[in-house]
């Protein structure tokens, strides 16, 4: 009884022994090799965050923009950054969509503002007046209601059948002004608070059509919550040079507002 009791004990032990040296190769295992391909339009790209790659061209892809912030701290097994300064959903489809493949693993992506008018749209506001920025607003939020929705599923689509495999994470836009903040000067509160409800029917169509196609949606407007224009300390650019930086995020605004929400569901 005794030996038979001894057998039995070892035997357990082989066992757990087996069990602690196996489990962690398992683990291992099944951390697959992360391919990351990053698109979309400037909010993406970087514009406003300064150190653009100079391989980046018009581009403007900056050593800050979230992407490679991203890239930076998770050391991916392949990277791939096409997003770029101006793009709309058909500059997407049309040139930013080659590096994706059945191996791709992740995909992020801003896009819809451009389509919307947003560079237009604050031009207006910002020389003509505030009957003038109302209506050119009132614009922007038909199209964003009426058109935006099929161009988001046009792109949303050609990213699923070139990557069938990926997690694709869809980045929305910060509301652009603090109401009743500091600004001194500027646009009037009407036209503040106009463009800023146009941002929230931008983020609301985004949100609702990642969603049917099964994408993760990351809302960036809580984060940017009190970093906004006439904030005490805003992540985003006024009126500025050089122009193009205008109402684009800073590099603050990159590391604060866009990697953390990107981080979070990549």
């Amino acid at each position: 009884m005794r030996l038979r009791r001894l057998l039995s004990g070892a035997v357990t032990a082989v066992a757990l022994l087996g069990v602690s040296l196996v489990a962690p190769t398992s683990a291992a295992a099944q951390e697959a090799p992360v391919h990351y391909v990053a698109l979309g339009d400037s909010y993406s790209s970087g514009v406003g965050a300064g150190n653009y790659r100079s391989d980046s061209g018009t581009c403007r892809r900056s050593t800050r923009a979230y992407p490679e912030l991203w890239a930076a701290a998770n050391s991916p097994a392949s990277f791939h950054f096409t997003a770029c300064s101006g793009a709309r959903t058909t500059d997407v489809t049309a040139g930013q969509l080659g590096p994706l493949s059945a191996e791709t693993t992740l995909v992020t992506i801003s896009i819809g503002g451009n389509d919307a008018g947003f560079a237009d749209t604050m031009t207006v506001c910002v020389l003509q007046g505030t009957s003038a920025c109302v209506n050119r607003v009132a614009q922007a939020n038909a199209y964003i209601t009426e058109t935006l929705p099929s161009r988001l599923d046009a792109v949303y689509t050609a990213i699923r059948d070139r990557a069938p495999n990926a997690r694709v994470v869809v980045l929305g836009y910060p509301r652009m002004y603090q109401l009743n903040g500091t600004c001194l000067l500027g646009i009037s509160e009407q036209s503040r608070a106009a463009i800023n409800g146009a941002s929230d029917n931008l983020s609301e169509v985004i949100s609702k059509r990642a969603a049917d196609h099964g994408f993760a949606y990351g809302d960036v407007r809580p984060t940017f919550t009190g970093h906004e224009i006439c904030s005490s300390a805003s992540w985003l650019h006024s009126l500025t040079l050089p122009i193009e930086n205008s109402y684009h995020p800073t590099a603050a605004g990159q590391a604060g507002g866009y990697h953390p929400v990107m981080a979070a569901l990549s």
